[in-house]
């Protein structure tokens, strides 16, 4: 009989090697999110031949001039300019940024004829599901439907942004994304 400093017992801790897996199944994606998650969320996939090209209004007027740019570039026959109301809930003149946008899409030589303003009324939550769901009725009053669409918006709201508008837009419609970043940007982790 052994005495009972020398029983033999298991023990639930993980050894040495144990510690180093397990640091490194976590240490391993936070270090990825903080360096390359920027760059994973800011996806560009734009749709060939999309003939409209979405634009969410909030993304400052350095974004629309962009926008006008890729606009003129593209094969897309209109832009739907999106966005709320601005924050000032108290203001009897509430300002929409879709309509802001579309004013300076217009400044950076789109044709008038061309832009269209879908303006999302209620943007207190889920602003992206909102602005998705006022282009898309506002598309509804064209006929025929586009067969494919480019949603330009701001570099790492690009991926779910691409996922809410292509939930909205279901089925028939094909659904892009345009990232973009400001000039003086410098992306950090």
């Amino acid at each position: 009989m052994r005495p009972a400093l020398l029983q033999r017992r298991t023990i639930w801790c993980p050894t040495l090697l144990g510690w180093i897996c397990l640091v490194g199944l976590t240490a391993v994606p936070c270090l990825f999110w903080w360096f390359r998650g920027e760059s994973f969320l800011s996806v560009t996939a734009r749709q060939p031949a999309a003939e409209i090209l979405v634009v969410e209004g909030w993304i400052g007027i350095e974004g629309m001039r962009a926008a006008a740019a890729e606009f003129k570039a593209s094969d897309a026959i209109a832009i739907v300019t999106t966005g709320g109301l601005n924050d000032e809930h108290w203001s009897e003149k509430r300002s929409s940024y879709a309509e802001m946008a579309r004013y300076e899409l217009i400044r950076a030589g789109v044709p008038e004829n061309r832009v269209f303003a879908a303006t999302a009324t209620q943007v207190e939550t889920q602003r992206t599901f909102q602005m998705a769901v006022a282009a898309w009725r506002l598309l509804q009053g064209r006929q025929p439907l586009p067969a494919s669409i480019n949603v330009f918006t701001a570099g790492p709201h690009a991926r779910r942004t691409r996922l809410v508008f292509a939930k909205v837009f279901h089925p028939g419609i094909r659904v892009g994304v345009v990232s973009w970043t400001r000039a003086a940007y410098e992306g950090e982790p």
